[in-house]
């Protein structure tokens, strides 16, 4: 959000993914066990200010960076908590006291405010709940910097949306040799617009792995290794920021249709600590059993052959039974990967092992709930048929929530 994003969306690598992750090892990143929340911001009281003690106002209209239009003010015209204990952040057409821009006399006012100098942190859940505003030229963001020194000490944009794409969540990070339009992203579009409801934005980050979810559904991750050999700057506090920017060179700016005020309202703030809770599973691997016939995922024969079709079978610690969750989002046993067979993304699709190829397909991600979920199809693992007995077959599915689709790593 601070520096210029031109041509940041063809930047952005579109993903869709599911929901929080249990704590495991993965070569080069350590997945975020989320612990206690440790800071937040409900917004209760009564109307008026925001609370000192946990934010402050950046104030200006110097462009910011990204020739955008407004002036931010610290005014409850712009900011302020609404009684109804929620935040409004509130973009206006005017100018009631004369401000001056970069460009000349301001035509916008709005809000940013920032926990800089207030509350910072390494690591954890960082998250909030928000129903954005949307009109053409409007950009709101939920994002976090690590320092003054940008783009050296990094930024994490956790919710960023442009007008002109309603529908769509970017979540980006920024660092030396990978900032502005050149920025590293994914995104997610839901079809409607994100600012019809509230919605829920948030990153976990942790060593060596940042993961992004839109109401508890990851679609995003990065890595050391998605970065290209450049430097990962994401080891150190970062503080938040609440934004909404006008106009500007990624969004555009104001015309016609452009329906102002627009008001973003943020429910709350959240931030949970990060711990590996001692749960950590040894680096290779552990067994994913399933919780409906008390069998583990299996590689038949134990031997690795590429298209050989996986069941579950009698838990036994063998190495045909032990996966690992590796950081490009794969789950692998004996050197190789779970795939969908063909690349299927379609109900009954059998679940193989193969090669690692660097295929989207070979994404999957075992969630909170116990569910193991192929990052593009955002289908489930499923035991085929609900048969009990050792030899299973193993299947994507819609995610049912039945007991035939759960799994705990063992």
């Amino acid at each position: 959000m601070r520096k210029t994003r031109v041509l940041l969306a063809a930047a952005m690598i579109a993903a869709t993914l599911t929901t929080s992750l249990v704590a495991t090892s993965r070569n080069d990143a350590a997945e975020a066990a989320v612990g206690p929340v440790v800071w937040s911001d409900e917004f209760n009281g009564a109307a008026g200010p925001i609370d000192a003690n946990k934010w402050k106002f950046d104030i200006g209209g110097g462009g910011w960076g990204n020739n955008e239009q407004q002036y931010y003010t610290n005014s409850t015209s712009n900011v302020r908590v609404n009684g109804q204990g929620q935040l409004e952040i509130t973009a206006r057409r005017e100018n009631p006291a004369g401000y001056q821009c970069h460009y000349g006399t301001c035509q916008y006012t709005s809000g940013r405010i920032l926990t800089a100098d207030k509350f910072s942190q390494t690591y954890g859940r960082f998250e909030a709940r928000i129903k954005i505003p949307k009109t053409q030229g409007i950009w709101p963001a939920f994002w976090m910097l690590g320092g003054n020194n940008w783009p050296t000490t990094g930024e994490i944009d956790i919710m960023e949306n442009v007008g002109k794409e309603p529908n769509t969540v970017y979540g980006t990070v920024h660092g030396p040799g990978y900032s502005g339009g050149s920025a590293i992203g994914g995104n997610r579009n839901i079809g409607t617009p994100l600012g019809d409801a509230f919605h829920n934005y948030a990153v976990e980050w942790s060593p060596n792995l940042i993961v992004w979810y839109l109401d508890g559904s990851e679609f995003f991750r990065v890595t050391p290794a998605s970065l290209g050999g450049r430097q990962w700057v994401f080891d150190h506090n970062h503080f938040m920021i609440l934004n909404v920017a006008v106009g500007g060179y990624w969004p555009g700016y104001p015309d016609a249709s452009t329906v102002l005020p627009q008001t973003m309202t943020v429910d709350w703030v959240r931030v949970s600590s990060w711990t590996d809770g001692g749960t950590t599973p040894p680096a290779n691997g552990a067994a994913l059993r399933s919780t409906f016939s008390n069998r583990c995922i299996d590689i038949p024969g134990a031997n690795p052959v590429d298209g050989a079709r996986l069941q579950t079978y009698d838990c036994n610690g063998s190495a045909a039974q032990q996966w690992a969750f590796n950081g490009d989002g794969t789950v692998r046993a004996m050197g190789k990967c779970m795939d969908p067979a063909g690349g299927a993304l379609t109900n009954g699709t059998p679940i193989q092992l193969v090669t690692c190829n660097g295929n989207p397909v070979q994404r999957f991600t075992l969630s909170g709930a116990g569910d193991l979920v192929n990052v593009s199809a955002n289908k489930c693992v499923d035991i085929r048929d609900w048969n009990g007995a050792n030899g299973a077959q193993l299947q994507l599915y819609d995610c049912t929530g039945g007991t035939n689709q759960k799994w705990v790593r063992a």
